[in-house]
């Protein structure tokens, strides 16, 4: 995957989703796990399992989404566990088949998946697990490597300074866009926001983003034009002569942070010695030569 991007299978167990909402006067949204999913990486496979006869008013939607919808008779019929079974199956199958496959979601709180996390893990698999708070194992939440509640989704904090609006419709929804993918690369604790990758994750979770149709040449002038709206600020990186986004939003009102100090080793300077001194020292070291202990030794003998 490019930029080191996840490629994300999605099993929904809608039957258990169901039995959360059933207490809840407001309606599954799939939409809402799905945009929160790609910002994780690339969904490559989605299935959802139930008794889709008990659920015709949510069918709609799913096929909207472009979700597999995997057919479990009644219970009377199969038995308990089966959709559990079915969706067990597929997600082993796809975990050895599918090599380009590194990250699993678990989209349920029964704790009757934790072994199916455990074995995906066991192959070296990323296991993500989604569901509602009143419904979800302890079980299972422990042990994925991450875990993510429904009532947590499409909660952002207000992104400051407000997009101006009195700019053109497309500007505006070209930047609104913009720092949605920012925050959601905040989420994932990416430190350094590189412009391609602002882009890929932009284009993941809108698919036909164009910086084009929003009146820009290039996604460089998109980012050029945000920084003079306020809205981020840019830095280029040296080597690469590519954009960084180093603050946005909110954090343009908090200070900028210090410029990390390199502490280098001192250099040990040379003592600078004289020519003479130096002349000195060589003479001093130079051995006498024969003339010399000839001379000596004569002044020697006139003495005695």
């Amino acid at each position: 995957m490019p930029n080191g991007d996840r490629a994300l299978a999605v099993f929904v167990d809608f039957e258990n989703l169901a039995l959360g909402f059933q207490n809840r006067r407001d309606r599954f949204d799939i939409d809402r796990v799905l945009e929160r999913l790609v910002e994780k990486g690339k969904i490559v496979a989605k299935k959802a399992y139930a008794d889709w006869n008990r659920f015709k008013e949510y069918t709609g939607l799913l096929h909207e989404a472009a979700i597999e919808l995997v057919e479990i008779p009644k219970r009377a019929v199969t038995g308990k566990n089966s959709a559990d079974i079915r969706l067990c199956v597929d997600a082993m199958d796809l975990a050895y088949s599918k090599d380009h496959i590194d990250t699993f979601v678990i989209v349920s709180g029964d704790s009757d998946f934790s072994p199916l996390v455990s074995k995906l893990k066991e192959n070296g698999k990323h296991v993500i697990g989604l569901g509602m708070q009143e419904s979800t194992s302890a079980l299972l939440r422990d042990n994925c490597d991450e875990f993510i509640y429904y009532e947590d989704l499409g909660k952002t904090p207000v992104l400051t300074p407000q997009i101006n609006a009195h700019l053109p419709e497309n500007k505006r929804k070209a930047f609104e866009l913009l720092l949605e993918s920012l925050l959601a690369l905040r989420r994932e604790n990416k430190e350094v926001l590189w412009s391609s990758m602002v882009k890929d994750t932009m284009k993941r979770k809108k698919p036909s983003f164009n910086e084009a149709y929003h009146g820009y040449r290039t996604f460089t002038e998109l980012l050029l034009d945000a920084q003079k709206e306020g809205i981020l600020e840019l830095e280029m990186d040296s080597r690469s002569r590519t954009y960084v986004v180093t603050r946005f939003g909110t954090e343009l009102t908090s200070p900028a942070p210090p410029v990390p100090i390199v502490n280098r080793p001192r250099r040990r300077r040379r003592r600078r010695v004289s020519p003479r001194k130096s002349e000195g020292t060589e003479a001093s070291r130079r051995p006498a030569n024969n003339d010399d202990v000839r001379e000596e030794r004569s002044v020697s003998e006139d003495e005695s």
